[in-house]
């Protein structure tokens, strides 16, 4: 497959720039041809430049996304033909590679795909759950609704990030700068005020022997730490992404001390809102389930909600499984099977999307405070131990010298 770069004259007599995706010239200009359109120029752009041309360029944000689905929708419900309103928004993006992909969604629709599909060639940049809910809109013939709805979850879920992001700023930003501090500290300044203690010839403390231990290490070998944590940080992160790494590292998120809770409520959220989203676009539920799978994005959970839609193909209760496993809370089961018997799980899931994003929000505070005098205090209990370690010596070579 080529991409092929064209200037043609429509039926109006207006001259239209755009680019088709074809085999060869004959079939883009065939296919342009059946367009409506009078070819003027054809010129053949090879599709892996292009791509290469994306990596340098960068990637679409999620806020890219939210703003074109919101001024999509407004063109939709003011009657503006989909594949103008793609043009119109190609030309209002200033992400180079945003404006790539909308183009070639409006050659897609132009040449009578649908919108679905053409977002579904850019999996990258349109998730699973995007495309069905724009399906689940072309079919009911509320797409302008539907992209209005998703716009406003995908702000809820940047908000949501946002907002973890920005407690954690703080506590972050002290640790890493206790411990660039401590690591200086301990590899130019503690060797030159422990050389004076050693030349004394004393017997010096317990605690000043191991503070000079390890500062004589990390003096001598401080090149090799820094390899060796970066080292240890791409392993990580290729491990991580490795299949056994990624269930491994996502059942041990959800068990670390303090933030395993956070991390439960955050994949409880994304499960409620995405399933709530899809139902209420008239996804039939075992395909919103298998669809929400994916958005939860953790291995734990994720296997969990497969096994909820082979229960519910088998014709049980959605919460069934939920009310017997430890990674969902009985209330979220218990609520959802009201929504069940009352015919109004959507409703009964955004509820619960919004009662956990209150939690997380009481959750993250609550942290916040708990975290800062907890690094209060261990910074203390480090330069104090640190002082200690130096002025005791330095006190008895004092007495010794009265």
């Amino acid at each position: 497959m080529a991409i092929y770069n064209y200037r043609a004259r429509d039926q109006q007599g207006r001259v239209t720039a755009g680019a088709v995706e074809a085999l060869t010239e004959n079939e883009a200009a065939e296919l342009l041809k059946d367009r409506g359109l009078f070819v003027l120029s054809l010129n053949k752009t090879s599709k892996r430049k292009r791509q290469g041309l994306n990596i340098n360029i960068g990637r679409v944000k999620q806020k890219d996304i939210v703003i074109f689905s919101r001024q999509l929708s407004v063109m939709i419900s003011a009657t503006v033909p989909i594949v103008q309103s793609l043009r119109i928004l190609a030309q209002q993006t200033s992400n180079p590679l945003f404006i790539e992909k909308i183009s070639e969604m409006a050659d897609d629709v132009d040449g009578g795909m649908k919108l679905s599909s053409s977002l579904g060639k850019h999996e990258k940049v349109f998730s699973r759950f995007y495309v069905a809910m724009v399906k689940s809109g072309e079919t009911s013939g509320k797409l302008d609704e539907v992209l209005q709805y998703l716009a406003d979850q995908m702000e809820k879920d940047y908000d949501l990030v946002s907002r973890i992001k920005g407690a954690m700023i703080y506590p972050v930003f002290i640790v890493v700068g206790m411990i660039s501090v401590g690591f200086i500290m301990m590899v130019f300044v503690v060797p030159k005020m422990t050389a004076m203690l050693k030349e004394t010839g004393s017997e010096l403390p317990f605690l000043t022997r191991v503070l000079i231990f390890i500062s004589d290490f990390m003096k001598d070998n401080w090149i090799f730490i820094l390899i060796g944590l970066v080292v240890l940080i791409v392993l990580f992160k290729l491990w991580v992404k490795s299949k056994a790494g990624q269930i491994a590292w996502d059942s041990i998120k959800i068990k670390i001390p303090l933030f395993g809770t956070l991390f439960r409520k955050i994949y409880i959220i994304r499960f409620t809102r995405g399933l709530a989203t899809l139902i209420s676009g008239g996804v039939p539920i075992a395909k919103a389930l298998g669809i929400t799978a994916e958005v939860v994005d953790n291995k734990a959970y994720k296997q969990l909600v497969l096994d909820t839609v082979d229960q519910v193909e088998d014709g049980k209760s959605v919460a069934a499984l939920f009310a017997t496993s430890d990674l969902m809370p009985k209330m979220l089961s218990q609520m959802m099977i009201v929504g069940e018997k009352t015919g109004r799980l959507d409703t009964i899931l955004e509820k619960l999307s919004d009662f956990y994003s209150r939690e997380i929000d009481n959750l993250v505070a609550g942290l916040t405070s708990l975290i800062e005098p907890l690094i209060l205090i261990i910074m203390g209990v480090g330069v104090g131990g640190m002082v200690a370690a130096i002025m005791l010596p330095m006190f008895k070579v004092a007495q010794g010298m009265a």
